[in-house]
């Protein structure tokens, strides 16, 4: 399942840091994260999309502790 959302990122390479963290999440099959755009594109398994969500999140505030998503 891949779905959109807008997010808050500060700087470009806040949002680098925050892709290549979410690709190499288990369970993201790919994940896009956009600072010119704000937009986040998570593809994820069907069955544990809202878990891999949800970890996604914490992981993109560890990283950015100003990250915000639109859910």
């Amino acid at each position: 399942m891949q779905k959109k959302f807008n997010i808050e990122v500060d700087c470009a390479n806040c949002a680098a840091k925050i892709e290549n963290a979410l690709n190499k999440m288990e369970g993201v099959n790919r994940a896009s994260v956009s600072f010119m755009t704000q937009k986040l594109v998570l593809d994820a398994d069907d069955d544990r999309f809202a878990a891999v969500l949800k970890d996604a999140v914490k992981t993109a505030k560890k990283i950015e502790p100003d990250f915000e998503i639109e859910l």
